[in-house]
């Protein structure tokens, strides 16, 4: 069984980028505090590399910035490259397959929404998620 649950804020924004068959992808360091605390008395966080695709890449990557709270399920992947010293590298990250936004921060800068593909959307596929400031915010569900 391969399967991780991580909740954690998001270091940077959502890179994002479209993939050889019109998907989106996006990739983010999602900061997991630890449960206990270190001998300083100070909690450390885990940086994990996680990648998403598709409609769940364009809402994150829409919906949330660095700082943002959420949520991610998928499963842990492994991969390696040869580096230009032909030297091996090996990266292991989290293929997330659902995210769930708890506390929202919009993305700094707003090359990610036009990187987005336009699409229609009707009432069913929004639900209202209330916003920091108290009031409501119109989120996709994905």
């Amino acid at each position: 069984m391969n399967h991780v649950a991580l909740v954690g804020r998001m270091t940077k924004d959502p890179e994002v980028r479209m993939i050889g068959d019109g998907r989106m992808q996006a990739n983010f360091t999602l900061a997991v505090n630890r449960s206990f605390k270190n001998q300083q008395g100070d909690v450390d966080a885990d940086f994990i590399l996680c990648t998403i695709w598709g409609k769940t890449a364009e809402n994150t990557a829409k919906h949330c910035g660095k700082g943002s709270l959420i949520g991610v399920s998928g499963r842990i992947q492994t991969r390696s490259y040869e580096r230009e010293d032909r030297t091996r590298a090996y990266i292991t990250q989290v293929a997330g397959e659902d995210v769930r936004f708890l506390i929202t921060k919009k993305p700094s800068n707003e090359v990610h929404a036009a990187a987005q593909p336009q699409r229609s959307s009707s009432a069913a596929d929004h639900f209202e998620l209330p916003s920091q400031n108290h009031e409501k915010e119109t989120l996709p569900i994905f």
